[in-house]
């Protein structure tokens, strides 16, 4: 059986990653520097995986995926409140954000990869530097702290001290970000979820019961494609 895929790239992106998609296309999201031989290579190194994926894709046809598409009259989460969107012919190819998303209008793989790699430029921006003052007031002894594409956790902690934050996670209030924040930052002073590592964090922030529940409600952003 042969694998049939579509190529994305961005000068942006540093990794090369491969989806199958709701439909059962498999999309490669890769670096500009990527050759054709090269790209090949990985995906014919993840067939067996691929294959496995496609055949439980089909349970997903006739659904709709979560999330919403990126076309104009639709809306977007950003730090917990919906946008709306339109798409414009405009030559500059960024996305722009007014009280709005105005997006460069391309085929659909490229008009999605425009807002994804928006909502990851956001996300450094606004995410790292408060892990940086979380850390501090918490004064923990932090190695390091990334932007990640993850689509199972919102983020995680390492054995290292380095602490791993879902991009999608700049689509939450800001009461929520911290929330996940202090929850990793906590467990560099208690590895496990004891009544002390919960302490920490409830002392941190308030409302975190609020947070949590807005994480289960709203699980269905690490599925979607934006």
């Amino acid at each position: 059986m042969n694998l049939t895929y579509t190529t994305v790239r961005s000068a942006k992106r540093k990794k090369l990653t491969i989806t199958v998609e709701r439909d059962s296309s498999i999309l490669v999201l890769a670096p500009e520097s990527a050759t054709d031989e090269a790209i090949d290579r990985v995906v014919q190194s993840k067939r067996q995986w691929l294959f496995e994926k496609l055949q439980n894709a089909p349970k997903y046809q006739g659904t709709h995926a979560p999330g919403k598409e990126v076309v104009s009259g639709e809306s977007a989460l950003y730090l917990g409140r919906e946008y709306r969107i339109t798409l414009t012919d405009a030559s500059d190819a960024r996305v722009v954000f007014d009280r709005a998303f105005v997006i460069p209008q391309g085929d659909r793989l490229q008009t999605r990869q425009a807002f994804r790699d928006w909502y990851q430029a956001q996300a450094q921006e606004v995410i790292l530097p408060r892990v940086q003052r979380l850390a501090f007031e918490l004064g923990v002894d932090l190695a390091e702290a990334v932007i990640v594409d993850d689509r199972l956790r919102w983020g995680s902690c390492t054995a290292k001290n380095n602490v791993r934050l879902n991009w999608r996670l700049i689509k939450a209030p800001m009461s929520v970000i911290d929330y996940v924040i202090v929850h990793e930052l906590a467990h560099l002073l208690e590895n496990n979820h004891t009544p002390a590592f919960w302490n920490i964090v409830r002392a941190k922030v308030p409302g975190a019961e609020k947070s949590k529940a807005w994480l289960k409600e709203h699980g269905q952003i690490l599925e979607e494609e934006i």
